[in-house]
């Protein structure tokens, strides 16, 4: 068999606080010709210092260690060598530690004690994943020459619009995501904004559908050369919704959308961080699951509205995601938290089932930022049918949901774009307002 050239082999760095644990996957991965060991620490600091050094193609760490764990270095690594791809092993095999390593950075999960032969797979697979980010870096040193100077050509280079991403988020399904986005969409497109509304949820995705709109092109096509990617071909072939709205839809078949997270998990991200730019709003109209591709949308956004429901189910999902995103170091203030089909004071038949808003906050010790209350589920699949966002569906906006849907976007416009918020209910006397009007008024 031909020793493979230097350049061929997949360089890994080892990082666990129990030597034992490194010496016996370095032995392991020693009986694979193209796999080289060129390091290893014991603890997180040492491993991200190492990282950065090195820069591997591939580190496999522990999630538990002393000094820095797995999870907060995963995150430094990620972002300090973003040609590193990062595998992440524990003991403890379960979804939320899964979903943590993800949020961090990390690509694979691993359980201990490691398989051989899922262990050789995964280190190929996730190596081959991060082709053509590095081969897109090398192109780019060797036309510039330096990391820095590639900064500064794209940036020249890049559209001069605000670029702010906005991921729009639930753990429940049927909470109204979409119908929040698709009004967020409508009601940013204001003093000559320029939005963009993605479709994340890969594989059932119904954007399109709530929009009435036929696509040519959706996310699957636009991420296969995401690395060559022309802005004015992107802008070209997205499908224009009559309000002015650009759209990129879902993939039109479920067997696409997972072919497109299973393979290329962060073309998507890759893809909004180069035309960002070019667009004043990016709204992300996510799934429900915490995957590889979430994980790295909810990284690159600007701010993520966090939807609730009133139900104890709906609540507590979203303490969940609230403890997952404060674990994996994100700010608080990135979460925008909207609780949808709120009632603010349910009735004796209604109590138990639905939660008022006062308790819902109290309870997730966040500040509530956005309230649509419950309506006529007819005038949401009213504005369905007639394919147009139901904050657009009524002249009327003094109406709900219009109304607080256009609190909402009013209030994400004010503090993306720097700018004070109007007092909508200024001529309301002050005795007569709700306690519970979003944004603290």
């Amino acid at each position: 068999m031909t020793k493979p050239n230097e350049s061929d082999l997949i360089r890994i760095i080892l990082v666990d606080d129990i030597v034992e644990t490194r010496e016996t996957i370095k032995k392991m991965l020693a009986f694979e010709a193209d796999f080289k060991v060129i390091g290893s620490a014991g603890n997180g600091r040492e491993g991200v210092e190492l990282a950065i050094k090195e820069k591997p193609d591939i580190v496999m760490m522990d999630i538990n260690m002393p000094d820095m764990d797995g999870l907060e270095a995963a995150s430094h690594i990620t972002k300090s060598v973003p040609t590193t791809g990062v595998i992440m092993m524990s003991v403890q095999d379960d979804a939320d530690y899964m979903q943590r390593a993800m949020l961090a950075g990390a690509r694979f999960f691993l359980p201990k004690p490691v398989n051989m032969d899922q262990l050789y797979n995964t280190i190929r697979t996730v190596y081959d994943q991060y082709k053509p980010i590095r081969d897109r870096m090398k192109q780019l040193e060797d036309q510039v020459g330096t990391f820095e100077a590639i900064v500064q050509e794209e940036k020249a280079t890049s559209g001069d619009r605000a670029g702010h991403v906005i991921a729009v988020y639930s753990p429940q399904g049927g909470s109204g995501s979409t119908m929040i986005a698709t009004s967020l969409a409508s009601g940013l497109m204001k003093d000559g904004a320029k939005t963009l509304l993605i479709d994340c949820d890969l594989q059932y995705g119904d954007v399109a559908t709530t929009l009435a709109i036929k696509p040519q092109t959706t996310v699957f096509e636009l991420t296969e050369n995401e690395n060559d990617l022309d802005y004015e071909y992107f802008d070209s072939v997205l499908a224009t919704h009559d309000s002015g709205i650009k759209v990129l839809a879902a993939p039109p078949r479920p067997n696409f959308g997972a072919e497109l997270r299973d393979i290329r998990p962060e073309s998507i991200a890759n893809v909004i961080q180069q035309v960002a730019g070019y667009y004043d709003f990016i709204i992300l109209d996510l799934s429900k699951s915490i995957d590889a591709v979430t994980a790295s949308l909810l990284e690159i956004a600007s701010k993520i509205v966090l939807i609730t429901l009133p139900t104890l189910q709906s609540i507590k999902n979203t303490k969940l995601v609230l403890d997952l995103f404060d674990q994996t170091g994100f700010d608080a203030e990135k979460t925008v938290l909207v609780i949808n089909r709120a009632v603010e004071s349910p009735s004796k038949n209604q109590k138990g089932l639905i939660i008022a808003p006062n308790r819902i906050q109290n309870f997730l010790k966040r500040p509530v930022e956005g309230i649509i209350p419950i309506v006529d589920e007819m005038l949401i699949l009213k504005a369905f049918y007639d394919g147009v966002p139901v904050i657009a569906s009524s002249r009327d906006m003094s109406k709900s949901p219009m109304k607080q849907l256009t609190q909402l976007s009013d209030h994400l416009y004010a503090t993306l774009m720097g700018i004070e918020e109007l007092d909508i209910d200024d001529d309301q006397p002050q005795e007569k307002r709700s306690s519970w009007l979003p944004f603290g008024r």
